[in-house]
């Protein structure tokens, strides 16, 4: 079996992991089961069925072949030797081989325990190893304001950051800034017309391909104070390099206080045009000559019927065919300027410097350039008997912005576009970052202004938040009637509460599945069916008072139920840091 990490190996799972190792070591030990099988596969997971048990190993399953024998016969013996552990009170053999086991109340009951004990870094694990994980998320162009498009994307990046560290990986979040292409050129003229305006000239209608948002009225009234008429009639050659590194700067303040307002900050801004400008690309071409993987050679011609005017040019092309991409691709265009593949190739040459494993936050519109970048890092990372590095690229869908169940109008600053910051003002950042990870971030998504905010079971930020809040007021309540959490008498908690601290001890694992799986909305997830159990406990007191958290005839029951809550909203209060939300003291 795997051998767990240090934190790992405190928690209820990793724990029972290793008594099923240790009944292993004891079959090897007594000649039942042939010593040094690989244990690699074996698992200690919940059944898929609840009623099935509390764990349930494959063991048998896994180890039965390379010992020589059948599953449900090693199974036999193995349930033998786990039912004798104190913890364990039933070993049963299910379908071909496969072992249930059901645990004495005081494990979960230690497990309780242990959540109070290591509090906000319950959940914690040293899985990473320290290993750096460089993840690159939002990279939006900096020509305007953030808007919804880029706000899933931002949010999955940075949830998957914090989440990557809690697991003992040392995360770069880094942005990458696309400074160099003709958007910015375009950014540029959008600001001198901005500025001509300022300076009292008519402009009209802002002139078609130029950016329209009324967000650069205030640098054209910058560029105004500081250059006057200077540039007014002057050739775009004198202006435009000025107005595009003015006009880049006040974009990117622009974009991280948009971010800001979402609670996120990047470690690390890239500049393309300084990447460029430092002779990275060639670098990298030239690295790539060395070991054979850019050659000179012809695109083929365009699929179908081909142009009349289309004549085949030599580029350096990469040969990303190697890697499992569907032709070659070029890698500078005819004119010796590099293409957006280039660049970027560069740019993770750069950044696989620094880090042990990649990880791209990117738009889905992206989709037809995975095949091709993953090809170049794992060319760059992977020579001379290297194994790649790991370089993962995670696509998000658009998000439809409802309102009502109607699509939500532009906005006049942005120009064409609803704005982030708008959206965080209306419904705060917290509702934004939780719905942002309630779904799969390849499923399509919309986002209704009035959902968002309701007060129903089927809001599942709403959900998740009033369930701590109601932990937080009952503990209160408790509090003025003279109760305070006690563990003195857990063992008077029933089948009933301990089904939420099953619930509970899960984070651990799906922690480090989620990290493993590179998906922070697990986390969501769960928080969500942790919720409801709390919410199912609550109302099943309604029904009976003798179920309540507060018993005032009975303060046993009661501090150790509120010892319960406090350590339920404890798990709560985790997972919603995981996802950069605050956990809600009332609602």
């Amino acid at each position: 079996m795997t051998t767990t990490s240090p934190v790992a190996a405190q928690t209820l799972f990793a724990l029972y992991a290793g008594v099923i190792d240790a009944a292993l070591d004891a079959l090897e030990a007594s000649g039942a089961l042939p010593a040094g099988l690989p244990r690699g596969a074996v698992t200690c997971e919940p059944p898929r069925d609840a009623t099935h048990g509390d764990l349930a190993t494959n063991a048998a399953m896994v180890l039965a072949k390379p010992a020589g024998t059948n599953p449900r016969a090693l199974a036999t013996l193995l349930v033998e030797e786990l039912g004798r552990h104190d913890r364990v009170v039933s070993a049963e053999i299910a379908g071909p081989g496969f072992i249930n086991l059901r645990l004495a109340p005081q494990a979960w009951l230690d497990e309780l325990a242990l959540i109070a004990a290591r509090g906000a870094d319950y959940g914690r694990s040293t899985l990473g190893g320290g290993t750096t994980v460089n993840i690159e998320y939002v990279s939006a162009n900096p020509t305007g304001p953030m808007h919804m498009g880029h706000c899933r994307g931002a949010v999955v990046g940075d949830a998957l950051a914090a989440l990557l560290e809690f697991a003992g990986h040392k995360v770069i979040k880094e942005y990458y800034v696309n400074d160099a292409g003709a958007q910015v050129d375009v950014l540029a003229r959008s600001a001198h017309v901005r500025y001509r305006e300022a300076l009292g000239e008519d402009v009209g209608a802002i002139p078609e391909g130029l950016y329209p948002g009324d967000y650069l009225v205030p640098l054209g009234q910058a560029l105004a104070a500081e250059y006057g008429d200077r540039f007014v009639g002057a050739p775009e050659a004198d202006w435009l390099v000025p107005f595009r590194k003015q006009a880049v700067a006040a974009m990117l303040v622009m974009i991280k206080a948009d971010l800001a307002k979402l609670g996120i900050v990047h470690d690390l801004f890239s500049s393309e045009a300084e990447l460029q400008a430092a002779g990275k690309p060639e670098a990298a071409e030239a690295w790539l000559r060395a070991h054979d993987l850019v050659y000179d050679g012809h695109l083929e011609a365009p699929k179908g019927k081909t142009p009349e005017d289309w004549e085949p040019v030599e580029l350096p092309l990469f040969r990303s065919t190697r890697f499992g991409d569907d032709q070659d691709r070029p890698i500078r265009k005819s004119d010796g300027s590099w293409t957006y593949f280039g660049a970027d190739l560069a740019y993770h040459f750069q950044k696989a410097e620094t880090a042990d494993a990649l990880v791209d936050i990117w738009g889905a519109d992206h989709a037809g350039t995975v095949k091709r970048i993953k090809a170049a890092v794992a060319a760059l990372t992977g020579a001379e008997g290297k194994p790649p590095k790991p370089f993962e690229i995670k696509l998000v869908q658009m998000v439809q912005l409802l309102r009502d169940g109607q699509p939500v109008k532009m906005s006049k600053r942005a120009g064409n576009f609803v704005t982030l910051a708008d959206v965080v003002d209306e419904v705060g950042k917290d509702v934004v970052r939780f719905t942002m990870l309630t779904r799969k971030p390849d499923a399509q998504m919309d986002f209704d202004f009035a959902k968002v905010v309701e007060a129903s079971k089927d809001n599942p930020v709403f959900y998740v938040q009033y369930a701590h809040a109601r932990i937080c007021s009952t503990l209160r309540k408790g509090a003025a009637e003279g109760f305070a959490p006690s563990a003195d008498n857990l063992n008077l908690l029933g089948d009933e509460e301990l089904a939420m601290v099953k619930l509970a001890a899960q984070l651990p694992r799906i922690v480090e599945g989620a990290a493993i799986a590179r998906e922070p909305h697990r986390i969501a997830f769960f928080l969500y069916d942790l919720a409801a159990a709390f919410h199912a406990f609550w109302n099943f007191g309604n029904d009976k008072p003798e179920k309540r958290f507060i018993v005032a005839q009975d303060p046993a029951v009661t501090q150790a139920r509120l010892f319960l809550a406090t350590q339920i909203g404890q798990v709560i209060r985790n997972g919603l840091a995981l996802l950069g939300v605050e956990a809600a003291q009332e609602l």
